[in-house]
């Protein structure tokens, strides 16, 4: 059994700042300094080796507010209309899979997709299901902002473990964050943020130069601050001083690094495969996900409350707020173009088989329709939700589990959210029986039951 040692110095903070000598070196929209990020990430370098050398990567589109599976991935034709609404299904690629009318691309897609249709939780809001499944710990029904999970979720725990697979580039990449956090884990492991509209044609990545000082320059002040150093670091006899030192200068790499000025340059792409992805902020976010994990990032979560020429919208379709069906009918056309594009871009380019793309949220909503004003809706629920999964080295081309005819709870494989996290894991390479101390130091597992979905291996 592996278990890990954490430092923390407080359940939401991040690790202390570098000497203030060293502030110009500053990390993204954070705030967080490029050095702190590294420390925490290569702190567990020793007992991590053995899981450090997978080549795998993920890429996450978080469908925030909870898509309905009736409306996407499991409908119910032959339910009472009350519950079955106004779609219907189409057959797919592969015979007796069936999805949405409104994803005819990815549903010429189905051999290389697999869905899980039987996940299940007891988690009934956003904060407290969104814990539930990437932390395979219940949520606290009373959690008040900023929202940070008790436990670490399982973006935390790869970022920690496996760390990143090409150096001058980070671990974790996001364009949002929702609920994040490293709990007991220490700070440092938070996601790089790229905010912004990639589609914009003055899009760019903050804080991947070192703010217009050239590169000699930058060096040159690197070297100047290591003969400051010089007679701290004598004195130092806990080797502290060293890793400082080591992680100023890999944050130098990264900030003047090539490889990343050049994975997060989405100018280099062709018009056809930009325009493939769709010419909206959704489109080119997952696009420039696929050149990340393409260029060597670990990580990349996307989060997806867009409709095209609106405002940001979830997926919480409740009938009080918006028409159910006009407003999927808005999403799912670009969900459809999105993940169809990034199944076949890393499939062309052999990524697919190293990269698993993930497409959830963290719930659905209510297999029976509600109604406001004779406007259609459905409410949470997390009884029955769909996951859809491509890649990763997978079995593709099948539905793991099904619900019953009105899709209210699991009928066949039910799945748990610690069994779906165990999966993730393990199609990552990293070990199931490793545990990290909490607060009190007690060993707490990162799956504390529940084994990999087998039926995907």
């Amino acid at each position: 059994m592996k278990t890990e040692h954490s430092n923390t110095f407080s359940s939401f903070g991040r690790c202390p700042g570098t000497l203030p000598r060293r502030s110009f070196v500053r990390f993204g929209a954070a705030g967080m300094t490029v050095p702190e990020l590294l420390r925490s990430q290569a702190s567990v370098a020793g007992h991590s080796a053995s899981v450090a050398t997978s080549n795998k990567s993920m890429i996450v589109l978080w469908l925030w507010g909870g898509p309905s599976h009736l409306e996407t991935f499991d409908l119910k034709p032959d339910a009472p209309s009350e519950y079955r609404g106004e779609f219907r299904p189409i057959h797919t690629s592969v015979p007796g899979i069936e999805i949405s009318e409104h994803l005819p691309r990815i549903a010429s897609l189905a051999d290389r997709f697999s869905l899980i249709r039987s996940l299940s939780h007891e988690s009934p809001g956003h904060v407290n299901s969104t814990h539930t499944l990437v932390t395979g710990y219940p949520g606290d029904l009373n959690e008040i902002p900023p929202y940070r999970p008790s436990h670490p979720n399982a973006w935390s725990v790869i970022t920690r473990l496996l760390g990143e697979k090409r150096p001058g580039l980070p671990t974790h990449v996001a364009n949002h964050v929702r609920y994040d956090g490293a709990a007991y884990l220490g700070g440092g492991l938070d996601p790089f943020l790229v905010q912004g509209d990639p589609n914009s044609p003055d899009f760019k990545v903050p804080n991947l130069s070192p703010n217009g000082v050239t590169s000699d320059r930058f060096s040159h002040r690197l070297d100047l601050l290591a003969q400051l150093d010089h007679l701290r670091r004598d004195l130092d006899r806990s080797g502290q001083m060293s890793a400082i030192d080591q992680f100023s200068h890999k944050a130098a790499s990264m900030l003047t690094s090539h490889a990343a000025r050049e994975a997060f340059n989405l100018e280099a792409e062709d018009r056809t495969t930009r325009d493939r992805y769709g010419r909206n902020p959704i489109g080119q976010r997952c696009l420039l996900a696929r050149r990340l994990v393409e260029a060597g990032v670990r990580l990349v979560t996307v989060d997806f409350p867009y409709v095209p020429g609106q405002k940001a919208r979830s997926w919480d379709d409740h009938a009080s707020v918006w028409n159910i069906f006009e407003e999927m009918k808005l999403r799912l056309p670009v969900l459809d173009q999105v993940v169809s594009a990034l199944i076949t871009d890393l499939a062309d380019r052999g990524l697919d088989k190293d990269v698993l793309l993930l497409v959830m949220g963290e719930m659905s909503h209510t297999p029976r329709l509600s109604n406001f004003n004779g406007q259609p809706g459905r409410d949470h629920w997390g009884r029955a939700m769909s996951v859809f999964l491509s890649g990763g080295g997978l079995r593709m081309g099948q539905v793991v589990g099904s619900t019953n005819v009105k899709g209210e709870e699991p009928q066949s494989r039910p799945v748990t959210p610690n069994e779906f996290l165990a999966t993730l894991y393990q199609a990552m390479g990293v070990p199931l029986d490793t545990q990290f101390q909490d607060f009190s130091g007690r060993p707490i597992p990162i799956v504390p039951n529940g084994r990999p979905i087998a039926e995907l291996f």
